[in-house]
C-alpha cells in the first residue's frame, strides 16, 4: 500500500522514496519508505538523510544481503540515530536459520555503532492478510511499540530555517512546490526563503502555502516533512539536492576540508589505494555531486582515515559537521564528515 507507482507494484520493489503517516498510541510518525534494491541506492540515501530512526527490513529466509549491510553503513553516515530491525518472512524461513540471521544482523549493527537495537520477527504478508486483532498482526503492533520507546530527538527551532529539497512539483495555477524534511528552524506563511545549490546565485521566493501530508499547517518546523508552495518560481529552476533556507543564513560552496574513512574490500569498498585528485561521487543529504579529494600524502589505502580537501564540481550548501557518503560506480567506498568550508 505504500508503493504508489504501477512499476513498483509490478516488480515488487520500491524505486523512489514514498511518504506516509500513521499514529501509535503515543506518537505521530512520518514514515519514509526507501528502496532496498541496489539499483536505486541514490534514492535510498536521499530518503535516509531525512530520518531520525529507521526500520531495517531483513528477509528471514535469506538473511542480510550485501545492500543490507551497505544501508546500515549509509544510515550511520547520514546521521540516523536508532535502528529497529524487523526480520520478515518467518512463515517460510527455517527456524534455525532465523537464529543465525538475527546473530548476523546484531553483529553488523554493533560494528556500525547501533547497539541494543530492538529485533522483531514476523510475517508482513500474514499480518496484511489476517485480522488486525489476530496473532499474525501482533509483530506489527510490537514494532510500533518499539518505535514508541525510541528517544525523541531534540529540535532546534531557534536556528535559521534550513530544509534540503527532496522533490519538486507544480500545482497548475498556483506555483511550484518543494518538499523535504526541515533540518532546523521554523517558517511561517508569507516568509521568504532562499533556494541554493543549482547555481552560485540564490533564488529568493515567498512561501504562500505550507502542507504536511496534504493538510494545511500554520508553520514548517524542524523534524517535520512538509511541502512549501513558492510564489513566482519556475518549475525548472529548482531541483532535488538544493536547499531552502532563511536568506543569508547559508552560502553554497565548492571547497572544504573533511575527515574521511575508506572502506576495505571485505566491507564492499575499494581493493586498492587512491592518490590525490581521486574524484568519486559525494552525497550530501539529498544532493550528490562529483568531488575531487586532495591531500599531501602519496596515497590513501582502504581501511585508513585521512584529512582531505575536497573540490566539488558545482556548489552545495554544506556546513561543518555535515556527514556525507563516498560512492564509486555502484558501491559505497567510504564516508566523511565536513571539518570546515572555504
Amino acid at each position: 500500500q505504500i508503493d504508489n507507482a504501477p512499476e513498483e507494484r509490478k516488480r515488487g520493489i520500491t524505486i523512489v522514496a514514498s511518504h506516509v503517516q500513521y499514529e501509535s498510541e503515543l506518537r505521530h510518525f512520518a514514515h519514509i519508505d526507501c528502496p532496498g534494491h541496489a539499483d536505486f541506492i541514490k534514492n535510498m540515501i536521499a530518503g535516509a538523510s531525512q530520518m531520525d530512526a529507521a526500520i531495517l527490513l531483513v528477509d528471514g529466509s535469506q538473511g542480510p544481503e550485501e545492500q543490507t549491510k551497505e544501508h546500515i553503513l549509509l544510515a550511520q553516515q547520514v546521521g540516523v540515530q536508532d535502528i529497529v530491525v524487523f526480520i520478515n518472512k518467518v512463515d517460510i524461513a527455517d527456524p534455525e536459520l532465523l537464529e543465525l540471521v538475527e546473530m548476523e544482523i546484531i553483529e553488523t549493527l554493533e560494528a556500525r555503532g547501533f547497539v541494543n537495537s530492538a529485533i522483531l520477527r514476523g510475517s508482513a504478508l500474514q499480518a496484511l492478510e489476517g485480522d488486525p486483532e489476530s496473532a499474525a498482526a501482533a509483530p506489527i503492533v510490537d514494532l510500533l511499540a518499539a518505535l514508541d520507546e525510541l528517544p525523541v530527538p531534540e529540535r532546534n527551532l531557534d536556528a535559521p530555517f534550513l530544509m534540503p529539497i527532496e522533490s519538486v512539483c507544480t500545482i497548475p495555477g498556483r506555483g511550484t512546490v518543494i518538499t523535504g524534511r526541515v533540518e532546523r528552524g521554523r517558517l511561517v506563511h508569507q516568509e521568504s526563503v532562499a533556494i541554493l545549490g543549482k547555481t552560485g546565485e540564490p533564488i529568493e521566493a515567498v512561501v504562500t502555502g505550507i502542507q504536511e501530508f496534504h493538510q494545511d499547517v500554520e508553520a514548517a518546523e524542524a523534524g517535520h516533512n512538509v511541502g512549501l508552495l513558492l510564489r513566482g518560481v519556475a518549475r525548472d529552476s529548482v531541483v532535488r539536492g538544493q536547499v531552502a533556507c532563511a536568506p543569508g543564513s547559508v552560502e553554497p560552496r565548492c571547497e572544504g576540508e573533511a575527515e574521511i574513512f575508506v572502506l576495505g574490500a571485505e566491507e564492499g569498498g575499494r581493493n586498492t589505494p587512491f592518490s590525490s585528485g581521486y574524484t568519486p561521487q559525494l552525497y550530501f543529504g539529498t544532493a550528490d555531486v562529483p568531488g575531487a579529494l586532495l591531500f599531501d600524502e602519496e596515497s590513501v589505502a582502504p581501511g585508513e582515515r585521512a584529512t582531505v580537501r575536497f573540490r566539488l564540481l558545482k556548489p552545495v550548501a554544506f556546513e561543518a559537521g555535515m556527514r556525507f557518503a563516498i560512492r564509486e560506480g555502484r558501491r559505497t567506498v567510504g564516508a566523511g564528515v565536513v571539518l570546515s568550508s572555504s
